[in-house]
């Protein structure tokens, strides 16, 4: 933006009217209140991923990232897959 006003007929600009006659939570009905959400953010996982640090080789890292946006998804994927198939062909290591 470069300093322009924008004309949002959704999103009017508050009046000093509109502040004084503004009602806070302590104002609202429970169905009213209800609709919304308790927390902030993302909704909770029920299985969160785990915040680590590794150290991998540059061309493993390379290859996951040359498939563009998705490329942690795409490893945790291919690490989970290999645990799968380790675990039924009764691999030990």
């Amino acid at each position: 933006m470069s300093g322009t006003l924008i004309d949002d007929i959704d999103n009017p600009e508050w009046t000093a009217d509109d502040f004084a006659n503004a009602v806070g939570p302590e104002g609202l009905t429970d169905i009213e209140l209800a609709a919304f959400s308790k927390t902030r953010g993302r909704p909770k996982s029920a299985a969160p991923k785990v915040h680590l640090t590794l150290r991998l080789s540059q061309d493993v890292v390379d290859g996951f990232k040359a498939g563009g946006r998705g490329w942690q998804s795409r490893m945790d994927e291919a690490l989970a897959l290999h645990l799968r198939t380790q675990s039924a062909i009764g691999a030990k290591d």
